[in-house]
């Protein structure tokens, strides 16, 4: 068993057999998000804050990412922590997973609107299968993020069909990854995502094992001029 064993992302139906609550505080761009996290075996993974998303904000930090205005979907939202961070800065944000993991990123949303209001508007949070609903989703957003929701194969021409539908009108794609062995992440991004997506890594960080990548989608797939 390798070194990675004890960070397994995990899948198993009985991952939380005990439901407890956990809230913890995020700070980024001068924003402090207080985010719950509902342990049960309902949600699963879904019920964390995952240290891509952490790297993710950071690098936004970095590169002094500028989402005032910009319309912004996330999969794979899990806590909604991510989206209400986008949202906070005056992104439109529509926030994805599937529907056991929405009433969770609602209350989170609701806990976290701003004493003077949105900059925006509230993010809107929806249910979205891979491979199944993306079409009933708009293609024109400006970024489409997701962190940590690179981990089943089976999903992962699921995933390509919907991140492609997504970025017809030339969004940008952010996605960062626990790079994982065994749940083959390194080919998702090196024989999945590069058969519709220029891709870019712009971040990696050995000490943790989490890569961040930068796609847009080819010429040929696009339905608008691109964005950037």
């Amino acid at each position: 068993m390798d070194e990675e064993a004890d960070e397994v992302f995990p899948a198993e139906d009985h991952l939380f057999e005990d439901s407890f609550s956990k809230e913890c505080t995020f700070s980024f761009f001068g924003q402090e998000c207080k985010i719950n996290q509902s342990f049960s075996a309902s949600l699963g993974v879904a019920a964390s804050v995952w240290d891509a998303a952490i790297h993710l904000c950071h690098f936004f930090e970095q590169i002094s990412l500028d989402l005032r205005g910009k319309r912004v979907i996330e999969l794979g939202a899990g806590t909604g922590f991510l989206s209400i961070l986008a949202a906070r800065l005056g992104a439109h944000v529509t926030l994805t997973d599937l529907p056991l993991a929405i009433p969770q990123a609602v209350r989170n949303i609701k806990a976290n609107t701003p004493m003077t209001g949105w900059p925006s508007e509230a993010p809107i949070a929806t249910p979205l299968c891979w491979g199944q609903d993306q079409e009933n989703f708009s293609s024109d957003w400006d970024f489409v993020l997701g962190t940590d929701i690179i981990y089943i194969p089976e999903t992962f021409p699921l995933l390509l069909d919907t991140l492609v539908h997504l970025c017809g009108g030339g969004a940008m794609v952010f996605l960062s990854s626990k790079m994982r062995r065994e749940h083959h992440t390194q080919d998702f991004y090196d024989n999945w995502l590069p058969q519709k997506f220029e891709v870019e890594l712009v971040q990696t960080e050995p000490e943790s094992n989490i890569n961040i990548y930068k796609a847009a989608l080819r010429a040929e797939g696009l339905t608008k001029t691109p964005k950037y």
